[in-house]
């Protein structure tokens, strides 16, 4: 588990491949690696990934093909991405509950700057619109926002807005986004509760109209 509040930027110093997924080493600057063994978890521009092994101010993970394909900026050697451990009990939770599972890949439509911050429009996927709303979170490769304006569009999916501050731009790979880049996205998890929940509920009430 997670909270979205982004460690550190890491760049990817190699890709290997390995049985069809790759091998990533993946170099740190300020992230602390003490604590960290073999087996534990830290997200990768939002991707809860495993540790193999720890090398220094480098750490190893194993992305298998279907993270691959359901994911993006995870296979290009050079690229920075945001890092994030895996929280503690006793950790401040200072964004949302975030899982490091990636719901589905958006589109950066436009990114603007308003002066005081920057406004960041994204195209969500069909299937995730109906789980974003105004004033609820989202996660952006990994980065805990908040969304500030929703709209659905003709095919189904959604285009929402968040607004970036100068910190947030600072601490994360966000700034090097532009129209036609592709994030990882992770809806509230609540989100998802609630739908099943109302959709047990909906299952029952038929059930019970049946009989």
């Amino acid at each position: 588990m997670f909270s979205g509040i982004i460690a550190d930027i890491g760049s990817i110093k190699q890709a290997s491949d390995r049985d069809g997924g790759l091998r990533l080493e993946i170099a740190t600057s300020t992230l602390d690696l003490d604590d960290v063994q073999p087996g534990d978890s830290i997200a990768v521009n939002g991707v809860c990934l495993t540790v193999v092994k720890i090398d220094g101010r480098h750490f190893s993970i194993d992305v298998s093909r279907e993270t691959l394909n359901c994911t993006g900026g995870l296979d290009a050697p050079g690229a920075p991405v945001n890092l994030e451990k895996a929280l503690r009990l006793a950790d401040r939770l200072g964004g949302h509950m975030v899982s490091g599972h990636v719901d589905g890949v958006g589109e950066v439509v436009a990114f603007t700057d308003l002066g005081e911050s920057w406004k960041l429009s994204v195209r969500a996927p069909q299937a995730l619109a109906k789980y974003i709303a105004v004033k609820g979170s989202i996660t952006i490769n990994g980065v805990s926002l908040t969304v500030n304006r929703v709209a659905d569009i003709e095919s189904g999916a959604s285009e929402f807005s968040v607004n970036l501050i100068p910190h947030t731009l600072l601490m994360t790979n966000l700034k090097n986004l532009r129209a036609g880049s592709h994030v990882n996205l992770e809806v509230d998890m609540i989100a998802r509760y609630v739908e099943r929940m109302m959709q047990a509920k909906t299952e029952q009430t038929g059930k019970g109209q049946s009989k």
